[in-house]
């Protein structure tokens, strides 16, 4: 059993850490599954107030990852337009530009970079703003998400070096 829980664990990981990249999966939640599933097993690595911390710290980063890129887009003078503008380009960058075959490495890296900002710029458009305030806007809502996806992607990767620290 204890080798399901590790591989299924280590599945997860995987799946978490491209998640933290892709807006559809939950990436931080997935990889600390896994740290719960290593508990599972024979080793019981981990102390109550170590899953604790991580578990609080899971919450806080599915947390922080809707509200940063808004702060980015808000901080940089966009406005409730350019943010939803921002939300529907990543889902269309990361759905749209693959399907066309425009792909920058894996997953549509182009359109998960390409589309917020796009996205951001549009939206501030139809708000009525000028050219170089929805650019300016659009830069907002890349920094933002760029910053969440760093974030993710830290706390996930630093859940996997615990996971396999325990196994060695």
């Amino acid at each position: 059993m204890d080798t399901v829980l590790i591989i299924t664990g280590i599945f997860l990981i995987i799946i978490g850490i491209i998640g933290s990249i892709l807006p559809a999966l939950p990436g931080a939640p997935l990889v600390y599954i896994s740290l719960l599933l290593l508990q599972f097993t024979d080793k019981h690595p981990f102390t109550t107030l170590f899953l604790v911390v991580w578990g609080c710290i899971t919450v806080l980063t599915a947390l922080l990852d809707y509200f940063i890129p808004i702060w980015g887009t808000r901080k940089f003078g966009g406005s409730r337009k350019g943010v939803i503008g921002s939300t529907i380009g990543l889902v269309a960058g990361i759905l749209i530009l693959p399907a066309l075959g425009i792909v920058l490495g894996p997953f549509g890296l182009a359109g998960i970079i390409l589309g917020p900002f796009a996205g951001a710029v549009i939206g501030e458009l139809i708000e009525g703003r000028n050219l170089n305030s929805a650019l300016y806007s659009g830069l907002g809502s890349f920094l933002g998400f760029a910053a969440g996806t760093i974030m993710k992607l830290a706390v996930c990767f630093i859940m996997a070096f615990y996971f396999f620290k325990s196994l060695f």
